[in-house]
């Protein structure tokens, strides 16, 4: 049982994933030439695609690919206290386990996006590496506010650790509740 707890549990966690990405993507105006925006659009798209029919954009808001992230976490939620043995579950409690979930999710992709960002600056000026844009494009608007109220000393950034140590507190609030 634990076994087709952990796969069930790996795939719907990836299949949330990718929904989540490409929202972040949208929201963050990312290149989707780029092959891994464009291999999380092929992933989604057969969910989003019928989903766009019935549900129209808000303003710059893609509101099929929002419900299809919706649809991921529950769906993820929902058997994971299936297989756990958990029934007749609140839905007011369901959706609370939901929306947990999600920000879990969320605050693992910017902490490991920030990873990322920071190993490219390792990386020779000059040689392109599919990904990293995505990847700035990600953590940029994050980094610019933490920037603001603290600026680089000299040419060290630190806005990496600061926004590292803030997601780590977070994510400890959140399993703590």
């Amino acid at each position: 049982m634990n076994a087709i707890r952990f796969v069930s549990d790996t795939l719907l966690e990836l299949l949330a994933l990718a929904f989540l990405l490409r929202l972040m993507f949208q929201w963050v105006r990312a290149d989707f030439r780029d092959p891994y925006a464009d291999a999380i659009v092929r992933v989604t798209n057969w969910l989003v695609l019928p989903l766009r029919r019935v549900l129209p954009p808000i303003r710059r808001i893609d509101t099929a690919t929002v419900v299809a992230v919706v649809i991921a976490a529950a769906a993820r939620t929902g058997v994971r206290l299936a297989l756990g043995g958990v029934a007749g579950v609140d839905p007011a409690a369901f959706l609370a386990l939901a929306a947990a979930s999600l920000a879990v999710m969320v605050l693992r992709v910017y902490l490991f996006a920030l990873l990322l960002y920071w190993l490219s600056g390792f990386v020779p000026a000059g040689v392109h590496a599919p990904g990293f844009g995505l990847v700035a494009r990600i953590c940029e608007p994050l980094l610019r506010r933490i920037r603001r109220v603290i600026p680089p000393i000299g040419r060290v950034d630190f806005s990496v650790l600061w926004a590292s140590i803030a997601i780590l507190a977070a994510l400890m609030l959140l399993h703590g509740a």
